[in-house]
């Protein structure tokens, strides 16, 4: 089953859900800790707890999610349901996020951004985790997998692009300095929302064909309990290259929720950038991710996931931070300049081409993970691999931002104050988080990802006694 070439409009109907996802995650990483810390004047370490508050949540409910969708029967399958149904909460958090009642006290404030991010969490989950784990059930190839999480990776960063290219070159430009104007917000929320609708709801419709392809419950599959949810996640840990991609992805988190959590502190007070030359640097993330997507397949052709998996890592976490070190040092050009644009977009390409590959690379061994789960326990739960990869999707969001909020309280960075009157020495602090700081954690992601071992061969064993189980069953 499912060793067939997955169709290309299929392809394009599973991705173009992935866009919906990462808007929301774009007006999340770029705007909302900026929002609520510059705009409205909510301290950083407070705007960093309301964001760790959603992270303790995601521990609960990104498996439990995971866990209920893979037992989740009905005429639309096990993942649709939940497609369906996230959708319009979802627009609905992001709206009051930004939205919130005036006159409220600090810790007032704090407990409404708290409680939307919770939800906006939650909200987000239903759909991320049943929608990747779909992806994952249409082929079994090693081969073809990369290629359908490719059309995922290049419509995340499609939606990122779209994102950002709206908000900087049409939206902010209407205002006097946008991104410092509170009403400059309301029409991003409602693109941002519209596109999310969109895109996710138009995914669940187009993919329902596929779901005759999909994998059915099992039948010898448990209900679902909170002590069975357990066991399923303490049986998933004792598979050592699932550990190995989870201890990975959290010390990346750091690295990558660090950049995009002081992106537009680093655009505004470092490199003290205009809204358009802001909006220019989007196509670092346009040529890397096309990168990406060209090349990743043939990279697994080549070479051993881990491998692209390890040298992507180290790639990132290097070439993202080394224009922000370059600066430190005063070998960088002047700011506000079009050589600075280009010498930032120059190493973010570099950056953004090794993201590309690393993400398409870490979701494709999750399925053959999930495939090395289902032979050794006779369960195929891809809910619950998939699961990890939304949490530490989100941790990257909120160890960023805790990082960061924290950071920024110790440098004692002023709010809702221009570049030329903040004092060198903290603008060079700000330097120092996002630079060398930032690099270190990535780089030591890469080195624990050299722990990965399922290989073509190990993955092709694997595939032939789970088809030959399947055979005997069957016959």
């Amino acid at each position: 089953m499912n060793k067939e070439k997955v169709s290309l409009p299929a392809k394009l109907a599973f991705g173009l859900g992935a866009s919906g996802e990462a808007a929301t995650n774009w007006i999340f990483n770029a705007l909302t800790f900026f929002f609520y810390n510059q705009i409205i004047g909510l301290s950083g370490t407070l705007t960093a707890a309301a964001v760790t508050i959603g992270i303790a949540s995601d521990a609960i409910t990104d498996p439990v999610v995971g866990s209920i969708s893979d037992r989740w029967r009905s005429k639309l399958g096990r993942r649709h349901p939940f497609m369906f149904v996230a959708p319009l909460p979802l627009i609905i958090t992001i709206y009051l996020i930004f939205n919130p009642p005036t006159d409220l006290t600090e810790m007032e404030l704090f407990a409404w951004f708290a409680v939307c991010t919770v939800v906006m969490r939650v909200c987000s989950t239903l759909f991320a985790v049943p929608h990747l784990a779909m992806g994952a059930e249409l082929s079994d190839d090693y081969i073809e997998r990369t290629t359908i999480m490719s059309y995922n990776n290049i419509f995340t960063y499609a939606g990122v692009i779209v994102m950002h290219v709206v908000v900087w070159f049409f939206i902010f430009p209407e205002y006097d300095n946008g991104r410092m104007d509170q009403s400059a917000y309301s029409p991003v929320v409602v693109f941002c929302i519209s596109l999310i609708m969109v895109c996710m709801l138009t995914s669940a419709f187009l993919t329902l064909r596929q779901i005759p392809r999909l994998k059915k419950v099992p039948e010898e599959l448990p209900a679902f309990s909170m002590r069975q949810l357990f066991v399923e996640m303490s049986d998933a840990m004792k598979n050592r290259n699932y550990l190995y991609l989870l201890f990975g992805l959290f010390f990346l988190s750091v690295t990558i929720g660090t950049h995009e959590t002081l992106g537009l502190y680093m655009g505004t007070f470092y490199w003290e950038f205009t809204d358009q030359q802001i909006g220019l640097l989007i196509l670092a993330n346009v040529f890397g991710y096309a990168i990406g997507f060209l090349v990743t397949a043939r990279i697994h052709q080549l070479i051993e996931k881990r491998w692209a998996i390890v040298w992507s890592a180290a790639g990132l976490s290097v070439s993202w931070s080394t224009a922000v070190t370059l600066r430190l040092m005063n070998l960088a050009p002047e700011n506000s300049t079009l050589t600075l644009v280009v010498f930032v977009i120059a190493f973010g390409t570099i950056a953004s081409a090794c993201g590309s590959i690393l993400n398409i690379s870490v979701m494709s061994a999750l399925a053959d993970i999930a495939d090395d789960h289902e032979l050794k326990t006779g369960r195929r739960q891809e809910g619950i691999f998939y699961s990890a990869r939304t949490f530490f999707a989100k941790v990257t969001n909120g160890m960023g931002h805790v990082v960061a909020g924290i950071a920024l309280d110790v440098i004692e960075f002023p709010q809702g104050v221009p570049a030329s009157q903040i004092h060198p020495d903290k603008i060079y602090a700000l330097g120092i988080i996002d630079g060398p700081f930032a690099m270190i954690w990535g780089l030591i992601a890469a080195f624990i990802y050299a722990g990965y071992r399922i290989d073509k061969a190990y993955h092709a064993k694997v595939r032939t006694e789970l088809n030959s189980r399947a055979s005997i069953l069957s016959g």
